[in-house]
């Protein structure tokens, strides 16, 4: 049931192979990525799949707009290779569970969508957000983090569900048929995740950028230009939605920040980190955390700005102590509206 709309044969037409022969975190010429792709289009083991970090660039890489990232992650769960450790798993799938103990809600739009994140619920506040309703909780939870763990299974059997308790639960009965995504999982989830696997979805989904640039607009003779220097972090589901990056470029504009140019931004992001130090990977979190900051300072940035709340937790306190100010992207403009704070303040 819900089996990845994946073209074999778009990708062995592909001369060029981007989705391997770009990746930041494996080494593989044109030759080896050939070797390998044929290897995991027939179902077979692959350093592919070995070493793949998960960090989904190759979505974003695939010049044929196919799915590579997933269909790595279908390879990796069919043949047993785990990237994150098998106890750790199991654990994370108990807890991660829906409850099934969702009460309907009257809601109103703008209706934003905190996934599963209830201490995003003090972001949704000012003038930003007049007369919003947050939902959140674990009936919710978008459960894209699987491909991190290489368990599209559990994929296929919640986030159907999780869509249709968003829909039955908060929309419907309410006459709203849009949400806003606090997140750009949840945007990833919606827009492209689900239709990669034929899921339905029966709401329209508005990513926060777009929904923020419009506001900010409404609001332009509320906004104090701020005349920061701020380096954007951005997080690896964006991948997956690589349209909604003009608008970090628009509201950076709209509230007077100017964004440093460095090298690992936009299409040459590397990850927050997080995810490897699941993965028990600490050299590399370690590296890619250093790479990072040390960007971020000799770019000449004063802020860091986030989106994705895993990658806040992951790099903030690292990046305060590095003389950087941690940000969600929300609390940034609320700063340039006189409304900010710094997040658990």
């Amino acid at each position: 049931m819900y089996p990845l709309k994946y073209d074999e044969e778009t990708c062995l037409k592909c001369e060029t192979i981007d989705c391997l022969t770009r990746c930041q975190y494996l080494s593989l010429d044109l030759d080896r990525a050939k070797e390998e792709r044929h290897k995991i289009l027939r179902g077979e083991d692959s350093q592919v799949l070995r070493d793949c970090v998960t960090c989904y660039a190759c979505e974003e890489y695939c010049p044929q707009g196919n799915h590579p990232f997933y269909l790595i992650v279908d390879r990796q769960e069919q043949l047993g290779v785990r990237p994150v450790p098998v106890p750790l798993t199991k654990q994370q799938v108990v807890m991660m569970a829906p409850r099934g103990k969702i009460v309907p809600e009257k809601v109103h739009a703008p209706v934003v969508n905190l996934c599963y994140f209830p201490m995003l619920k003090d972001t949704v506040r000012g003038k930003l957000f007049e007369g919003a309703s947050a939902v959140v909780g674990s009936d919710i939870f978008c459960n894209i983090m699987w491909l991190h763990f290489a368990k599209t299974s559990v994929i296929r059997e919640r986030v159907p569900r999780m869509i249709q308790n968003l829909w039955d639960y908060y929309l419907k009965e309410s006459g709203v048929d849009e949400v806003v995504c606090y997140h750009d999982e949840c945007f990833a989830t919606y827009t492209q995740l689900a239709p990669a696997f034929g899921i339905d979805v029966p709401f329209k989904s508005i990513h926060l950028f777009e929904y923020l640039t419009k506001r900010l607009d409404t609001l332009k003779d509320h906004i104090r230009p701020l005349g920061m220097k701020v380096a954007y972090q951005r997080p690896c589901s964006n991948r997956l939605i690589p349209e909604t990056q003009p608008w970090v470029d628009e509201i950076f504009q709209r509230i007077g920040v100017e964004r440093v140019e460095r090298e690992y931004d936009r299409e040459n992001a590397l990850c927050c980190g997080g995810v490897f130090r699941i993965q028990q990977r600490e050299e590399l979190a370690d590296d890619v955390l250093t790479r990072n900051l040390g960007d971020m300072k000799a770019a000449g940035a004063n802020v860091c700005v986030f989106n994705c709340p895993f990658c806040f937790f992951a790099m903030g306190e690292a990046a305060a102590q590095a003389g950087l100010m941690p940000l969600m992207m929300s609390e940034l403009c609320h700063f340039a509206l006189g409304e900010g704070k710094v997040m658990g303040g």
